[in-house]
């Protein structure tokens, strides 16, 4: 069973979505996988994808990704929204 490369949590979940199959672990972690990887194959493509190096690059896009919902996507439209918010608890439409 894989590990998180960057912190060793345990694999929890797998599920396969559009051609890509995503694992879920401990941490949250969910990078997406070729699905017709073997076992081998995936512990060494998280591995080498996933090092020192690439982690830093991975998680800057990350960042990126969350800044850019945040002052330009979706996320920019509800928390700039003015009025009150929905009976549900978020902003209104």
């Amino acid at each position: 069973m894989p590990t998180c490369p960057f912190c060793g949590a345990r694999e929890t979940a797998r599920f396969d979505l559009e051609g890509r199959r995503f694992l879920v672990f401990q941490c949250m972690f969910s990078p997406a996988v070729d699905p017709g990887l073997s076992e081998a194959d995936l512990e060494r493509f998280l591995r080498e994808t996933f090092d020192r190096d690439a982690a830093r690059g991975y998680f800057r896009h990350q960042c990126d990704r969350l800044h850019l919902y945040v002052t330009k996507g979706k996320g920019a439209e509800t928390l700039t929204r003015t009025g009150p918010p929905s009976p549900s608890g978020g902003a209104e439409p």
